[in-house]
């Protein structure tokens, strides 16, 4: 199957021109891609980290309170299993300088009370260090014997634990070398936890001792580990959900914006020729027909060898008075207006039209016909797409060939017709320029014929499909609506009235 239009526009020169075109419109679809992407990992990642920190400092400060709650409990219930006075505490019984300061306490009680005191405190799980801190923040006890005595000063969180009175608790991921006291007795694994508990005197009142507790908290660092998984994956899948949700959202509005710009710009370029066209088909008319007019005359009376000379002329002249009218149907705006057509009627007449042309040509035509739904289009329209389509494919089989038609109903609501030829074909370059308008791939073509075909099929909510092989032939699929409920016969009848 040929292509009806002019060479002088190469295939290549056209996509180049659009290709520049569309690099120097701003890229919707690229750009969020990349700015979506950036904003979205930005806050996932941010979400992620606060989400993962708020799990480690509400474990932190839930392990540490109970951690404080149960050293207070145990001191209380050393004092009253030492019968000593409800009105001493624990904390008053920790500092061993201070035994004989309390002549109303027993000080073997006292002994004994601090003894099981410190022993339950020695013996807690997951502990790496316990340090009992007198008032002027002298060392009076420790697991680690090298500390006991050791006078500790500037200790931010250990002067605030005093002073506000408060549980302090912070955690780290390694050992502060620059803090003297955190000599642990072995070397912790990932997460470990300092506690400041402070230990009152009997109206709570003041402060008089703190309990500091080194922690590694196996189970709290495995479950703190399992959130922070269960974290970071519902965070990278819930982005990853999103920015697919969006790309996707965005890459269709893309794709209609840059449809439509398409059409807007096809629809403003077929207005521009269609009034340039117009101009120069109305002021061809006349010359055009007088010189006809003259080259017959002509003809009448000119020697035998003068005729084949004014025969070139007449036929030129008909030539271009065909593409003036071809050009004008071309950029004729395609009316709206719907039609029940019968397929298998508009072939059949395009056959007969086309039938000495056929025999001409020593053309096989395999077609069988079917029963077919109507379609949705225009007679005249449809008709003319035919006559376009049936014309390319038997220019294309000049020496004889093979023309085969049909019909087939793909899915319900649409009639498609396949118009197959075994002519000489084109290549990937020209197949994707076929319906491009005033291309072509034959001398003098106009080049609208295919670039007409694929606006009206488009116009009644159809398509049409190209597929071809250099000397194997060409392939034109036309997807039809069928007509259905009683609205397109409502306006074939308007039309008609």
């Amino acid at each position: 199957m040929q292509i009806q239009g002019q060479q002088k526009i190469p295939a290549s020169a056209i996509s180049a021109a659009e290709s520049k075109g569309w690099r120097g419109q701003f890229n919707l679809l690229r750009w969020f891609s990349l700015g979506s992407f950036f904003i979205i990992a930005a806050v996932a990642m941010g979400l992620g980290y606060v989400s993962t920190r708020f799990v480690v400092d509400e474990s932190i400060e839930r392990d540490s309170m109970l951690t404080a709650q149960f050293i207070q409990a145990i001191g209380d219930a050393e004092i009253r299993h030492a019968g000593i006075t409800l009105k001493r505490t624990m904390g008053e019984m920790l500092d061993p300088r201070d035994d004989n300061a309390y002549p109303d306490v027993d000080p073997a009680s006292r002994a004994a009370a601090r003894i099981e005191f410190l022993d339950h405190v020695e013996n807690l799980p997951d502990t790496l260090l316990a340090v009992v801190y007198a008032l002027d923040r002298t060392v009076v006890w420790s697991t680690n014997p090298k500390m006991i005595g050791m006078r500790v000063q500037g200790d931010e969180e250990l002067d605030e634990s005093f002073e506000m009175k408060e549980l302090v608790s912070t955690s780290y991921h390694e050992i502060d070398e620059e803090r003297p006291e955190q000599q642990l007795l072995r070397e912790p694994e990932f997460l470990f936890i300092e506690n400041y508990i402070p230990m009152f005197n009997a109206d709570k009142s003041k402060v008089i001792a703190m309990v500091e507790i080194y922690k590694e908290p196996s189970d709290l660092v495995e479950r703190i580990q399992r959130g922070f998984r269960s974290i970071w994956l519902a965070t990278l899948l819930g982005g990853l959900a999103t920015y697919l949700g969006l790309f996707w959202i965005v890459r269709h509005a893309a794709m209609l914006l840059q449809s439509q710009q398409k059409q807007l710009i096809s629809n403003e370029t077929f207005v521009a020729l269609g009034e340039m066209s117009s101009a120069v088909a109305h002021s061809l008319r006349n010359p055009l027909a007088n010189i006809r007019s003259s080259a017959e005359l002509a003809q009448e009376i000119a020697s035998q060898s003068a005729q084949k000379n004014i025969g070139d002329i007449i036929s030129q002249v008909d030539r271009m008075s065909r593409w003036v009218r071809e050009l004008l149907v071309s950029l004729r705006p395609v009316n709206d207006d719907y039609e029940t057509v019968d397929l298998m009627l508009v072939i059949d007449d395009t056959l007969s039209a086309f039938d000495p042309l056929i025999k001409r040509s020593s053309i096989d035509v395999r077609f069988t016909p079917r029963i077919c739904p109507p379609i949705v289009s225009q007679q005249v329209l449809l008709t003319q797409i035919l006559n376009s389509l049936f014309a390319n494919a038997l220019e294309a089989m000049p020496k004889g060939g093979v023309l085969s038609i049909d019909i087939e109903t793909p899915q319900p609501g649409h009639v498609r017709m396949t118009l197959s030829d075994t002519g000489k074909g084109m290549n990937k370059q020209q197949q994707q320029m076929a319906f491009k308008p005033f291309f072509t791939t034959k001398q003098g073509g106009l080049g609208v014929g295919l670039a007409l075909v694929k606006r009206i099929m488009e116009r009644f909510e159809g398509s049409v499909e190209l597929t071809s092989r250099e000397q194997e032939g060409t392939r034109v699929c036309l997807n039809f609506k069928v007509a259905t409920g009683g609205d397109y016969g409502a306006q074939h009848s308007a039309g008609r009235g």
